[in-house]
């Protein structure tokens, strides 16, 4: 795949360690939000719907580098929100690569030619560029015309200057297999890798009509990977054959939903990025209080659909390491079996019904704030 040895070697013998000391269960991709406001409102999303106060909140500096430093995760994802919008997002980004951590920086790409010179070229830095399909398919999915010649302008530029370009693309039912794979030739055409997944089905987003189903993620795949075949393109996919063999039903996995451990302006999110049903104070207490075996496809009515990256790529990473032979069986998208039965799908009767939390913790939200505010005000109230 298109991720580079030095990024596969880092992260491939933090995976070993982690198996040869017996850790159960360690983080591979820390997801650190620092904001959730945004300068777009993407139908399909549910991480923005939120009151002012909220969208108001920033993690500061101090607070982005501590979760780095107390997850330990040799990745760090910066999703959002739009992170560009953080005023101290540079020195963010500057501090995680002083670590030696990778830094996925997640943007629509509205501000990144204006933003650019807040940061260095690095092997550990790449821009991740949020492109869901070709022109009418993404400035649909974002719901805002002329985006996607905007996000392609950035790119370039921001490959011009040395930077690392990846594109993220996420998967509605809207598309077909042919637009998909339209989309990897020409992403693949612009030298940038390529992170793909279905989209989670949020049960607060605005456009509920096109989540896929797991039967339609994986005859959706199986005819993408198919047209690769027949059109003999490499894409630049920057996932491991074992994630994209899943996608494409040929793997009976569970989500591994503690690799990609989320900290934001709320705290440390259960029980994944996807889904928020709590929040904790720190790293050790979400390692060790969530109750892990409730979660996850089959268990779940919230998981039920879900075969995002977030949680499934760590599985695979794990399986990697524990069936290497596996691994290379699969050296590319070409070995990926695109006809015949699949692996058997997760039994969904037995899974738990799904509890509506969100105004609970929006409302205990809230209340912090309040509580804060008022706090900072009463010293200034008596100094005057």
């Amino acid at each position: 795949m298109s991720v580079s040895l030095h990024q596969q070697m880092r992260v491939g013998a933090y995976v070993m360690k982690q198996t040869l000391m017996g850790v159960k269960r360690y983080p591979l991709v820390l997801f650190l939000e620092p904001l959730f406001r945004c300068n777009l409102a993407c139908p399909g999303c549910g991480k923005i719907d939120y009151p002012a106060p909220i969208l108001n909140k920033r993690l500061s500096v101090r607070e982005c580098l501590d979760a780095v430093d107390e997850c330990g995760a040799p990745v760090v994802a910066i999703p959002g929100g739009e992170p560009l919008i953080h005023k101290e997002i540079g020195e963010i980004v500057e501090g995680i690569v002083a670590r030696k951590k990778f830094v996925s920086l997640c943007t629509n790409a509205l501000l990144l030619e204006k933003k650019l010179d807040l940061f260095k070229p690095s092997p550990f830095l790449f821009f991740s560029v949020h492109l869901d399909g070709l022109e009418e398919e993404h400035d649909r999915a974002v719901d805002q015309k002329g985006t996607f010649k905007i996000a392609v302008k950035a790119i370039k530029a921001a490959q011009e200057k040395g930077f690392q370009v990846n594109v993220n693309a996420t998967i509605f039912d809207n598309m077909t297999a042919k637009q998909v794979a339209d989309y990897l030739d020409f992403a693949t055409d612009m030298g940038v890798n390529i992170s793909i997944s279905p989209g989670y089905a949020y049960e607060r987003a605005e456009d509920k009509d096109h989540f896929l189903s797991r039967e339609k993620t994986k005859n959706l795949f199986r005819d993408v990977f198919r047209l690769g075949k027949e059109r003999r393109r490499e894409w630049n996919l920057s996932h491991s054959t074992l994630f994209l063999n899943f996608l494409a039903g040929n793997e009976e996995y569970l989500c591994t939903p503690w690799g990609s451990p989320t900290r934001n302006v709320f705290g440390w999110q259960k029980p994944c990025y996807l889904l928020g049903e709590g929040f904790v104070s720190s790293f050790k207490e979400l390692m060790e209080t969530t109750d892990w075996d409730s979660y996850g496809t089959g268990k779940y009515e919230k998981c039920s659909n879900c075969m995002a990256h977030c949680g499934y790529e760590p599985t695979a990473a794990m399986d990697a390491v524990k069936n290497p032979l596996k691994l290379m069986k699969l050296k590319n998208m070409f070995a990926i079996k695109t006809e015949g039965p699949m692996a058997p799908e997760i039994d969904l009767s037995k899974a738990r019904k799904a509890v509506d939390v969100h105004e609970k913790l929006v409302a205990e939200q809230m209340s912090k704030i309040e509580g804060e505010n008022k706090g900072a005000k009463e010293p200034a109230e008596a100094a005057a």
